[in-house]
This record gives C-alpha cells, sequence and structure tokens, in this order.
C-alpha cells in the first residue's frame, strides 16, 4: 500500500481488497487482483476515492440484495437490473433518469426488479447526491385537524415539500413529487407525470361495496432512503425495487393503525362487532382486505407476490445458497410476514442476523431507520 495514506483512505482500500476477493471467488472471472488492487492504491491517493467498474458495480448490487437480511424476496437476487447513471449531475437529468428507470421497472405490470445508481458520496469531503424521498411514488399525508389525511408515515415529508411550493390536490392519494438534491444546491422539486406510476384501485372479488372505499395503490415498490455500501464507497442515491407482497399493502400500508387503519371501517361494512375482541373483527377484516388486494393486482395484471409464496420462496433461496456453499442470514421478525405467520415455513426456521457485505443501510436520519438495516423488497419496517 502507498504511504500517506489517511485513517479513511486504509479503511476503504480493506472494503474495497475483502469486496474484490469475494466477487473473484464468486463469479470465476479472472479479476488480476493485484494490478486492481494497484489501481485501487493511486485512485485513493490521487482523489480520496476510487471508481467501481460496471463489473464491480453490478456484482455488488445484487449480492447487496442477497445480503438483505430483512429481504424475503431475495431467490430472485441475480435478476436485478442496473442502470449506471454515476455521470449524472444535474437535478432534472436525475430525475429524467428516474422516470425512464421507473418505466422499465414497471413494465407495464410484469414488474423487473431493478436499481438506478448515481454519483457516490466522497469519503474525504462528505459530498454527495440525495434523493429526499423515502419511497420514489408514495402518496402524500396531510397534517389536518384530527389526524392525517392520505399516508400519516408520509406527513414530514409532505409539509417539506409543501414548503418547497408544491401544492396537491388534498386527497387520500396524493402522489408526493420527487425531490433530489446534489452539493451546493437547494433542493428541487420534480412532479412524476401522469402514467408514470402505475396505480392499481382495490376492489373485492366477493364484496360489491369494497371498491366504493376508494381505496388504490401504487404497483412497483422503489426504496430511496436506503444506501448501497459497495467495498467501502456509498451509493446515497440509488433508488431499486422488488415487487409487493400483499401483506405489505393489505396489512400494514392499508391496515395498519398507523397509517391508512381501514379495519374498523372494513369491520364495520362487514356488520362485525369492533366492541369485542373475542369475535376476531380485526382477522377477519385484514383477511378481506388482503383478498381485495391480490385480486385487484391479479386483476390489474400487476405482478404480486402472495406471503404463502413468498415464503416458499424464500426456502428455496436458502437451499439455493446451501448448494453455492454459502450460509443464509436474517432477521427472523422481518423474514415472517405479517398475516398467518406461523402456517408458513419461515416461521419454523432461524438464521443469524449476521451483518455482510455488500449491503443496503438506511439513511442515518430517515424515519424509517430504527435500525440501520432495511428490506430492498418492500422496504417495509418490521
Amino acid at each position: 500500500m502507498k504511504t500517506g495514506f489517511t485513517e479513511i483512505d486504509e479503511k476503504i482500500f480493506g472494503e474495497a481488497h475483502a469486496f474484490l476477493e469475494q466477487m473473484a471467488s464468486e463469479t470465476g472471472k479472472p479479476v488480476h487482483l493485484d494490478e486492481r488492487l494497484d489501481e485501487i492504491c493511486e485512485e485513493l491517493a490521487e482523489t480520496g476515492t476510487y471508481v467501481h467498474t460496471r463489473d464491480e458495480l453490478e456484482y455488488g448490487a445484487k449480492a447487496a440484495w442477497r445480503n438483505s437480511n430483512r429481504c424475503i424476496g431475495r431467490l430472485f437476487w441475480k435478476s436485478l437490473n442496473v442502470f449506471d447513471h454515476r455521470d449524472l449531475t444535474e437535478p432534472k437529468e436525475m430525475f429524467d433518469a428516474l422516470r425512464n428507470y421507473l418505466a422499465h421497472a414497471t413494465n407495464g405490470g410484469k414488474i423487473r426488479s431493478s436499481i438506478c445508481i448515481f454519483a457516490p458520496k466522497h469519503p474525504q469531503s462528505g459530498r454527495e447526491v440525495r434523493i429526499l424521498n423515502n419511497k420514489l411514488v408514495r402518496y402524500a399525508g396531510y397534517r389536518r385537524e384530527g389526524g392525517v389525511l392520505g399516508d400519516p408515515e408520509e406527513a414530514a415529508f409532505t409539509r417539506t415539500c409543501l414548503n418547497l411550493g408544491w401544492s396537491g390536490e388534498g386527497t387520500a392519494f396524493d402522489l408526493l413529487p420527487v425531490v433530489i438534491q446534489v452539493p451546493d444546491r437547494s433542493p428541487e422539486l420534480f412532479e412524476l407525470e401522469p402514467g408514470d406510476a402505475l396505480e392499481v384501485e382495490i376492489e373485492h372479488p366477493e364484496l360489491p361495496w369494497f371498491k366504493e372505499l376508494g381505496l388504490r395503490w401504487y404497483a412497483v415498490p422503489v426504496i430511496t432512503n436506503m444506501i448501497l455500501e459497495i467495498g467501502g464507497i456509498e451509493y446515497t442515491a440509488a433508488p431499486f425495487n422488488g415487487w409487493f407482497m400483499e401483506t405489505e399493502i393489505g396489512s400494514r400500508n392499508l391496515g395498519d393503525a398507523g397509517r391508512y387503519d381501514m379495519l374498523p371501517e372494513i369491520a364495520g361494512k362487514m356488520n362485525l362487532d369492533t366492541r369485542s375482541k373475542t369475535n376476531l373483527w380485526k382477522d377477519r377484516a385484514l383477511v378481506e382486505l388482503n383478498t381485495a388486494v391480490l385480486h385487484s393486482y391479479n386483476k390489474a395484471g400487476v405482478v404480486l407476490v402472495d406471503h404463502h409464496t413468498a415464503s416458499k420462496q424464500f426456502m428455496s433461496f436458502v437451499e439455493q445458497e446451501k448448494r453455492a456453499g454459502r450460509s443464509v442470514t436474517s432477521q427472523w421478525s422481518w423474514i415472517v410476514p405479517p398475516m398467518s405467520g406461523s402456517a408458513m415455513d419461515v416461521f419454523h426456521n432461524d438464521w443469524p442476523d449476521t451483518i455482510r457485505k455488500p449491503n443496503y443501510f438506511y439513511r442515518s436520519n430517515s424515519d424509517d431507520a430504527e435500525e440501520d438495516r432495511g428490506c430492498p423488497f418492500t422496504g417495509r419496517k418490521s
């Protein structure tokens, strides 16, 4: 190693070395490790950072998904589509790239797992690009007397958007704008065009009144509040997506008391006695809400996985990793779906919650950062 390295340089070099050894071991491609490490040494000495090759970036993004302990959807980690936009510096250029990325990921409902990677954070100066949204597509939450209209989880970000000059329509399902910030510039706000975000109207296959609730949800969960770390380099703007598991929408986004809180209204429509706990009114309403989500996404031709299938897919991932000579790590409370957990194989298994890199980590100031790890599949909280 060249002399004169700072402590940060040495840390990055160590992370880069470990990453490249892992990549060479797993891919079987000739990496010319010593030569590549010499190049990284020179870059670190001259600039305080180094630039990943296209192959390194692609492998790192995929391996980060595989290493995500809170994600149930890792069976498909090799299929991730990687968009390299590290050369873009203007917010408008970045927003245009995000629109193109979203169109590719949506694919008319046949969702493709993808990631859109912008310039990394400089390790020495800390200069970074940021997408301030928690999710690329989300609904506004307007604080009103007596509560929040829309999504309470987005109330703080909605206030940020309003302060930047945005004005929504004031409904429970107003799509939020995208806010991008580059170094030495104030945040800039951009609105998605009609049709950019595919949405699904929620109806029930057997309960005609369900459609009158006016519920809807978007098709693609694009996570924007996580940092992709590869070989010591942090990509602070690297939005990515999988596809939804139906309980993420039904049980959590629409069902949680701290979100859209639809269970009491649905139970009322079902003529259930909400004063009693022993009649399991919440459970019965929850099943019908998830049934409606599954039915609606299937009817609209939008990819969605049910929680039983997702559990089986995760167990297939475990077997896949075993055949590759790797052990699986996970966080049990996140892998087990939020409905009928004990009816699935994942409930009856456990794996060590060891952190491996590359990986995705929450921004430290994110509303979701009760810890710094999250789920790249849907971005859900535990």
